[in-house]
């Protein structure tokens, strides 16, 4: 039996709940496990009736800001918070749980920002990720998805040659998630289609962005390639609204 896993930056969990839209989509598609970004909320915030999924939360310290959640059919047989590193840790941006056959990962990678202010942190934080997923594979394989903030490839956005050296397109980004495929994880979508263009995960609110399919990339699904041959299909549901994101699916056997 396939069992379908979803991620989704909400950007702000009430207002894609009060819109109708979560609802609706965990409706229509019934994922086995949902995993949120940018939940912008704190403990008791929101009351979701999910009587079928477990919930964990990873809350921001800062009000409003970041987050994550795992919402899952199947209870994990453990999970933890955060990466274990004081520096990284108070913002809510990673929860793990572990199934029998696989670590499952929820990351909303750090927003390098538009004056790229917080590119050389964002820097640390992908060395310190990368070392954190690679510690877990000793174990099993990783599944990790999320908001990572970066096309890889030109392919990955509508207008590569304005946005160069522009946040989540800089080179220094890009570079980083090109370590990570040389560390032996896939790029689940592109693994299925490699060459699909116009496949975007997010855009901007300006400019009527959405409409236009002037897009980005930047929420995926990331597998230990040795668990490569347990994926069925990857998913980008650019149908589904209630956040400048849209979720990205993963299908395994």
């Amino acid at each position: 039996m396939s069992r379908k896993l979803v991620s989704w930056n909400v950007n702000g969990l009430r207002a894609c709940v009060s819109k109708g839209c979560f609802e609706e989509f965990i409706q229509k598609e019934d994922p086995d496990v949902i995993c949120l970004q940018e939940t912008k909320l704190q403990e008791g915030q929101i009351t979701m009736d999910l009587p079928e999924y477990e919930e964990y939360w990873n809350y921001a310290e800062k009000k409003g800001y970041s987050g994550t959640a795992i919402f899952t059919k199947e209870k994990p047989l453990s999970v933890s918070y955060g990466l274990g590193i004081e520096e990284h840790d108070h913002e809510g941006r990673v929860i793990t749980a572990e199934y029998p056959d696989y670590y499952l990962v929820t990351v909303y990678v750090p927003n390098a920002k538009d004056d790229l202010s917080r590119l050389e942190y964002r820097q640390r934080w992908e060395d310190d990720f990368l070392a954190f997923i690679k510690n877990l594979e000793k174990k099993k394989p990783v599944i990790y998805c999320g908001d990572l903030n970066v096309a890889h490839k030109e392919i990955d956005l509508k207008n590569p040659k304005s946005n160069r050296g522009h946040a989540g397109f800089t080179d220094e980004e890009r570079e980083k998630f090109e370590n990570v495929l040389s560390a032996g994880l896939v790029d689940s979508f592109r693994y299925f289609y490699p060459d699909l263009e116009g496949a975007y995960s997010w855009w901007s609110y300006r400019f009527h962005a959405r409409e236009k399919n002037a897009g980005w990339r930047i929420d995926y699904f990331m597998v230990s390639k040795d668990f490569a041959g347990n994926m069925e299909d990857a998913k980008i549901y650019a149908d589904a609204f209630g956040s400048d994101h849209c979720p990205v699916g993963l299908i395994l056997k």
